[in-house]
């Protein structure tokens, strides 16, 4: 059996803000701490939660654009958390990057067909420069954009075209991985799905993986295969699309789904409006990090806490309601 394309083992990511040697006791933002997940070749993996749980820096530390405070992150078997710069290199070719904004992150000075060519000529990829001109050619018809379109610049597209620049970009390398942070939600609801359907079809066409950065809950149902939600630092849940939506085993999760509108007309659901705010990660609270805004919480959540544990349909939950039987359990109760 093959191991999975990416492995994250045990991730922490903590800032260090304050403090320290004459300065007194240092103080940390805890950003990430302690995440684990896998992502097999050809999956969708949606990393989903509010604004300031940590999900875009997980993205950041699977692409190696910082060093990791601990853990591991491990590509087809590999260790790329203490790679050398060649095998970082390797890593650099075979996971690119979607960001959110893709104005900034496309050169302004720079033609679409140098953008698209440097990846090519970073990575050795084409074998005369009649090769580099016809994969940018076949870049271009790849995200739906005319091929004579290479002769302008980024400022001479609208935002939808310039996000399809970016994937082809990334493309260019012919990674396996893409992280996909908040790849759409800087975009017009039509080109959002616009955007959404062209990154299933070249899923679909070139066999990627992504790991898919995202708030937008409604977005991720139309194209996920599995979902982590993250809450201040931690995965609280991971499970298959449906298995998620249709039975979420966490409050927290709960809450987000029920802010998610409805598709058709009239439909109804309780929305969960989640009390306080959420806590600093600088000091996070004792037990379960969730309590303090839980409508379901018990003593047991202020001391101890929960695992994140694998219950059944590959469903995993990090929440002590989940000890009860069914028939005591709010949540088993809330999503029948």
């Amino acid at each position: 059996m093959k191991p999975p394309l990416l492995e994250v083992n045990d991730l922490k990511k903590h800032y260090r803000i304050a403090g320290g040697l004459f300065g007194g006791k240092p103080s940390f933002v805890y950003a990430v701490d302690g995440v684990s997940f896998t992502v097999d070749r050809g999956e969708t993996l949606s990393l989903v939660g509010e604004s300031g749980c940590g999900k875009s820096t997980v993205g950041r530390a699977v692409l190696r654009l910082f060093d990791i405070t601990s853990g591991q992150v491990v590509l087809d078997g590999q260790r790329m958390d203490d790679a050398s710069k060649d095998a970082l290199r390797a890593f650099r070719r075979r996971v690119q990057v979607v960001f959110q904004d893709p104005f900034s992150s496309l050169n302004p000075r720079m033609k679409v067909r140098d953008i698209l060519a440097e990846p090519i000529h970073n990575f050795g990829l084409a074998s005369s420069s009649a090769d580099v001109e016809a994969r940018v050619g076949k870049l271009m018809d790849l995200v739906g954009l005319p091929r004579e379109a290479v002769k302008r610049f980024p400022h001479e597209f609208s935002g939808g075209q310039r996000q399809r620049i970016c994937i082809a970009r990334a493309l260019a390398a012919e990674p396996e991985l893409i992280v996909c942070d908040e790849a759409v939600s800087a975009l017009d609801v039509s080109v959002k799905a616009q955007i959404v359907n062209l990154l299933q079809d070249i899923q679909r066409e070139l066999g990627l993986a992504l790991l898919f950065i995202s708030h937008d809950l409604a977005v991720v149902e139309h194209m996920t295969h599995r979902v982590a939600v993250m809450y201040l630092g931690k995965l609280v849940e991971v499970a298959p699309k449906r298995e998620l939506f249709g039975r979420p085993r966490h409050p927290y999760t709960q809450a987000l789904l029920s802010a998610v509108p409805q598709p058709e007309p009239g439909a109804k659901r309780e929305r969960i409006i989640l009390k306080g705010d959420v806590p600093s990660p600088v000091n996070p609270p004792k037990g379960c990090r969730f309590h303090t805004r839980c409508p379901y919480a018990f003593e047991r959540c202020t001391k101890e806490e929960p695992e994140l544990r694998l219950g059944d349909n590959e469903h995993w939950a990090a929440c002590h309601l989940n000890d009860r039987p069914d028939a005591e359990n709010p949540l088993t109760a809330a999503s029948h």
